[in-house]
């Protein structure tokens, strides 16, 4: 099986929105499509995400803005996975992060640190347990050190096992990647790869 990795760009925006209308997050539920829009580097207030109508139109003006931001696995001209990866410091605004991330230790002010965080991974079922995460992430890793990042900071579930995750990618995983625990909480781990 042939993977290529591509940057998420504005030219992608309709390969992007496709692939969450054909691939089931979730339940396979129509409402329960997220298009990743609550992960984006732009304030939720005044937004509407009721629908996935809507979310689909505001994935769609996200992408062409840069407000969503990561990359997109391909199988020839099909989209099979998606890794959500944005600059840490943009995103603690986004919906997502007011609702869910609050145990996440923020960097403080005066520190010079850059921190690209991976808040999602999404896989199609068919291609599932076949290394495209995986491929992903080393995407993320690699640019994120060109581009002059300190760490690359992950939030999987936690879980007696450390290997369950609906979305937040595989505790083993991560550490065959090079990544530590950074902290440990009820509600989940934040684990970070030293860059440089």
């Amino acid at each position: 099986m042939s993977i290529e990795i591509r940057k998420l760009t504005p030219e992608l925006a309709e390969d992007y929105v496709h692939f969450f209308d054909i691939t089931p997050h979730d339940d396979n539920v129509d409402e329960h499509k997220c298009y990743c829009v609550c992960w984006s580097n732009e304030d939720y207030m005044n937004v509407d995400l009721s629908t996935a109508e809507k979310r689909r139109q505001c994935a769609l003006q996200y992408v062409k803005g840069n407000n969503i931001q990561g990359y997109l696995a391909y199988s020839g001209d099909a989209v099979v996975g998606w890794c959500n990866a944005n600059t840490k410091s943009d995103c603690l605004k986004c919906a997502s992060w007011q609702r869910f991330m609050f145990y996440v230790p923020l960097e403080e002010a005066n520190e010079d640190i850059k921190v690209k965080s991976i808040f999602c991974f999404t896989i199609a079922p068919e291609k599932k347990r076949q290394g495209i995460a995986t491929l992903l992430l080393e995407s993320v890793c690699k640019d994120a050190a060109q581009d002059g990042f300190d760490f690359v900071e992950v939030y999987p579930y936690k879980e007696s096992s450390y290997q369950s995750s609906n979305f937040g990618g595989h505790f083993e995983m991560y550490k065959k990647a090079g990544f530590y625990v950074l902290k440990e909480t009820e509600q989940g781990l934040i684990m970070r790869k030293k860059l440089k």
